[in-house]
Order: C-alpha cells, then structure tokens, then sequence
C-alpha cells in the first residue's frame, strides 16, 4: 500500500530457491532465496544473474532482496566471493546498526506510558518519526515536532507518519477512503473475519479503528516492512515483516504470531489482502504469498485442496506476470485509488483512470463491484466489469483492462487499447505514431525475437 506454476518449485531446484524470471529476456534473472545466503539489515539477500537471449552470462551475486537502488542499501556478494571474518565481523556490525533504536516490545511499553501523559505532553518528532516521553524532548529539542497527540491521532498512525514513497521498496501510496472502505464491505460481505493485512496499514487501521464496537467481528495482523508501525501496535496486531524475501524480523516468535492468526478457528474464515509496491519484483512477492499460502494449509484442517483466499492490489498490466504464479487469479475491474498519489484517484477518466486492480483466487461473480459508480454484472462473463468494459461477442469476453472501450483486430484475432492501429510492418496492433524496428534482439517481455518491448503483443491485452 504501501506486483504458470512458479518456478521455485520447479524440478531439481533447492527448496526455496526459484528459477530465472524470465528465460528468454536480457538483463538481469532472479535466482531466489538461497539457503545459505547472506543477510543485510532488510534481511537474507537474494540471488542474481546477468543473463543475455536466456543464457547466464557473468558471475552469480547476492543483493538487497527489498531495496533496487544501491542508495537505499548498498548490500552486494559475489555468490562464490570468499568473505573474510572481519568483513563478516563488521558486517554483522553494520546490519545490527542499522535496526531501530527500540524493539517491539520497547515500543509497546513507550506506548502505553505514551497514552497515559496528558494532551499537554505528548508529542511527536517529525523528524525522528517517533512518539515522545517527556524525558526525551530536550534531546530533540532543535527537531520538528507535533504537539498535543489525540488518541484519533493514535488510532490513525497512518496520517501522523509520513509516507515512505520510494516506489520500488516502501511505496506507502495509501488506500483512499473510499477504496478501504469498500475492500472492508466486501471483506465482511464476503463472510471473511480475519485480514491478514500484508503491506496494507490504512486497511488494518480502520479494522483496528472499529474493534471496539459491539457488533464489529472482524481482526487483523498487519505484516509491513515499516517497523514505525510498531509504536502503536501490539506484537498480536503488527508483525515487522519483509514480503520479499518472507523474513520475519521478530524471529519465531513472531513467525507463531502470524501461524495463530491464520488459524481459522470457531470458523472465522481468514483473507489475505496485499498491496505491494508497484516497482517490487513480482517473482519474489509471488514467493513470498506462496510461503504465507502454505502457512495457511499447515493450520487448515478441513480442505487440503483450497487455496487461502487472496486480494492482490496490483497494476492490470502485471496481469500477465500475476498469472504466471498463480494461474487460479483473475482481475476485477475495480480501480483502486490512493490518497497520496497525484495520478491513482478516483474519478478521472480515459488514460488518466487509475490502473491499479485487484487480483483474487476468489470466484468472480462473488466480487460485487458498486453499481452507483458505474459497475454492472455481465452475464455471459458471470463478473462485474466497468461501464466502459464492453462484451466483445468475438472474443466472448469482457476484454478491456483500462477502463476504456476496446475494440476488435481481426487480424491479431483479439482486442486491443482504441489508440491502437494494425501495423502491417510489424504484424501486430501498436500506436499510430510508433516506429517499425525489425531486430534480432529479445523482446524484455516475452523473451521473443522480432519486436522490442514497446511493440510485444503480450502488452496489448495487460
């Protein structure tokens, strides 16, 4: 809130371990989550490789499993690299360094002393991120800080804190009201009691929020990377969590803590609702929701077939590389909208809509979208689709992905985006204004040569 089988499981491999990303594209391949592999203050690293046309050139290495850019976390191994005892030393060092000045259970007792000050004293460092005792105002005296924090304060962490939004590693675009409160309808209209709330702490918060009322059954666990979250959560509502390597930060205590929760006990179904950042490796998320998928089906005992029910917030065109690991999803047309984000609002129109939908295991025509803002049942595609979503009755489908009319190609025998013309050139459907480039390079996409990833047909229907 902060994107076919996989391929960790695929024959031969370590367990744990995933094949490349793409076998067929250029650039960079991700390995996985080595046994034995080394750790940074994000935790165990991840395995790369360079590839060129689906072959590994260059050598293996390890790097930051949640951070892309090297200015975020600089962690890099060679995967063959002998480490001496001083650089492990001092590494050791450096990860322990760079945890937060106080645990969980620190943070839980802060609190509570926190709540019993008075208006007066309670205040929070802007800069430092952190809620204040009196004892520490003078050591942060020259910092910016809020004063006179309410309890609704204290109920909505997620408007006190500031949003962490480097797109491809915290990515904290927060659900706007409108769209948390419509996954918590369809959450209990649904019959589902349980969240685990995985990247998504304004959804948490608002459950959290209505806890106390007498007719309001519902609980979540927040798994987030955002160890802030700690000051105001108990160790049985917040689980410092990184969903790209599955690391618990707590250890095995708190690995426990998310087995419980997902236990569905007295039949309170449980759900899990995820909302990565958008510039996060898919694969590793995938691996990750895998590892969640399984906890579950360790604690469920009466149907070893199901799947843990899953929303996926995620941009359509990842729709493809969605499926890729979880071939049982599908996408509803909802678009989900962000408080904090200049183009996913709600509202807009044509290119402008927002392109971020939810990805389910779940029965499509359970998902009842609102019809007062425009959503309708297709009967012959038995889900809801938006008002500009049109049956294609030659491709018997609902076939648009962004909110718009699509239309027919009949020589690509599909639908595609309505700014898309047919190029003869390039035997497939592209923008008008596009250039026709023959290469005997790989498409980034689909692995195939003959077009560039601008031109790849995978991309007119994602």
């Amino acid at each position: 809130e902060g994107g076919g089988n996989m391929a960790a499981s695929g024959e031969g491999a370590p367990e744990g371990l995933c094949g490349p990303e793409r076998p067929g594209a250029g650039g960079l391949a991700l390995l996985g989550l080595a046994p034995s592999a080394p750790s940074c203050p994000h935790g165990p690293a991840l395995l790369f490789v360079k590839t060129s046309q689906g072959k590994e050139e260059g050598r293996r290495f390890y790097a930051c499993s949640a951070c892309r850019d090297r200015k975020d976390c600089n962690f890099f191994q060679w995967e063959d690299e002998k480490v001496s005892e001083t650089r492990l030393a001092a590494r050791e060092e450096y990860n322990r360094n760079h945890q937060p000045p106080f645990t969980h259970r620190q943070n839980v007792e802060r609190y509570k002393n926190f709540v019993l000050l008075p208006l007066s004293k309670r205040r929070f460092c802007q800069q430092c991120q952190q809620l204040l005792l009196p004892a520490e105002w003078e050591k942060h005296s020259d910092h910016q800080f809020l004063c006179d924090i309410s309890t609704a304060q204290l109920k909505s962490p997620s408007q006190l804190l500031y949003p962490l939004e480097n797109k491809k590693t915290n990515a904290q675009y927060l659900f706007a009201g409108r769209s948390c409160q419509f996954l918590l309808d369809l959450i209990i209209d649904l019959g589902f009691r349980r969240v685990l709330s995985v990247g998504t702490p304004r959804l948490h918060e608002m459950i959290q929020s209505k806890a106390s009322q007498e007719d309001f059954r519902v609980r979540s666990l927040l798994l987030d990377i955002d160890f802030r979250y700690s000051q105001f959560y108990t160790e049985d509502e917040f689980c410092h969590y990184n969903m790209f390597n599955h690391y618990f930060f707590g250890g095995e205590a708190a690995r426990e803590t998310c087995r419980k929760f997902l236990y569905q006990g007295s039949g309170e179904r449980v759900i899990m609702v995820t909302d990565p950042p958008f510039g996060g490796l898919v694969e590793a998320l995938a691996s990750s929701f895998k590892k969640l998928m399984a906890m579950w089906k360790e604690t469920e005992k009466e149907d070893h077939n199901q799947e843990m029910p899953v929303f996926w917030i995620f941009p359509y065109f990842f729709e493809s590389r969605i499926l890729e690991f979880f071939p049982s999803f599908s996408m509803m047309d909802y678009q989900v909208d962000y408080d904090n984000h200049a183009l996913y609002k709600h509202g807009k129109t044509g290119r402008r809509q927002s392109p971020v939908r939810i990805f389910t295991n779940l029965t499509p025509s359970m998902i009842v979208l609102p019809v007062e803002e425009g959503y309708r049942f297709c009967a012959v595609c038995q889900r809801y689709v938006s008002s500009g979503n049109q049956h294609c009755e030659i491709c018997n489908s609902c076939t648009s992905k962004d909110g718009r009319r699509w239309k027919h190609c009949v020589l690509c025998k599909k639908c595609v985006k309505p700014s898309w013309f047919h190029c003869n050139n390039c035997n497939c459907c592209a923008l008008q204004n596009h250039t026709c480039e023959k290469t005997d390079a790989v498409c980034f996409v689909c692995g195939k040569a003959g077009h560039k990833r601008s031109t790849c047909p995978s991309l007119s229907h994602t």
